[in-house]
């Protein structure tokens, strides 16, 4: 049998951990207009971020439902940002993916993008016993009724950031601070939550790479030193403010 030749397009994959989400934007920010010009490839950013509400382009402040002195209290900051979409949570536990990805280059339309990514998590979902489904009019992916992974992106000169957020073992408490994804009623849900154990967002990060990969049509290849690389593209080092703090 012929050895399966591996896909001829190529993203970098960087594992980050834990980034602050403004620093987080700004990094994504800087690899978009890296990837329009043609300085870099694909980039896939995995990470998560400490606690904080994000509201998107097409969000309001009153699906925040919890009091601002709760927030300050807990230490939860809110943020706008420019992704699609209303609010929702980030925090510990939740698996963040951001594909800087060229839409022209990988023959795809902003459908088929997130199309795809919803796509990654159902067959990860899949591989953990979890029946993980899109639910028509909305994006993201949901299980039973409940939503476990929500989804927004930004678009620019055909190049893409923002991404998915998969809920592992977050900290579910937060969603009740919210209406989530602007959606009246709905529950949220967690890996660890269906299987009925804790599970780790390194369990999950192995099989949603190998789904990735094979739904974008990707070679993957691992960048060891994220803040090295960076700083690799800016020879001045100019761009010593997106760097990441020591992990």
């Amino acid at each position: 049998m012929a050895k399966r030749l591996p896909f001829t397009k190529v993203c970098l994959v960087h594992t980050l951990g834990l980034v602050d989400y403004h620093k987080a934007l700004l990094l994504q920010e800087r690899l978009l207009d890296l990837r329009k010009c043609g300085a870099i490839s694909d980039v896939l950013l995995l990470l998560q971020h400490p606690s904080v509400l994000t509201i998107g382009r097409s969000g309001v402040d009153k699906n925040i439902i919890i009091p601002n002195e709760t927030l300050l209290e807990e230490g939860i900051p809110v943020f706008y940002t420019n992704r699609g979409g209303d609010v929702t949570y980030h925090g510990p536990g939740q698996l963040v993916g951001y594909p800087i990805l060229h839409l022209v280059e990988n023959g795809l339309t902003v459908h088929q993008h997130v199309w795809n990514l919803e796509e990654i998590v159902i067959r990860t979902l899949a591989d953990f016993g979890i029946d993980g489904q899109r639910v028509s009019g909305f994006r993201g992916v949901w299980v039973g009724g409940e939503k476990i992974c929500a989804l927004g992106v930004r678009v620019s000169s055909r190049v893409t950031m923002h991404g998915f957020a998969l809920n592992v073992n977050t900290n579910l408490k937060y969603f009740t601070y919210i209406v989530p994804c602007g959606i009246m009623g709905v529950s949220v849900t967690s890996v660890s939550k269906l299987l009925g154990h804790e599970v780790e967002t390194e369990e999950i990060q192995e099989s949603l790479l190998r789904h990735f990969s094979q739904v974008f049509r990707f070679t993957l290849e691992y960048g060891e030193n994220f803040d090295k690389w960076l700083a690799s593209l800016s020879p001045s080092g100019s761009e010593e403010e997106f760097l990441t703090q020591p992990r």
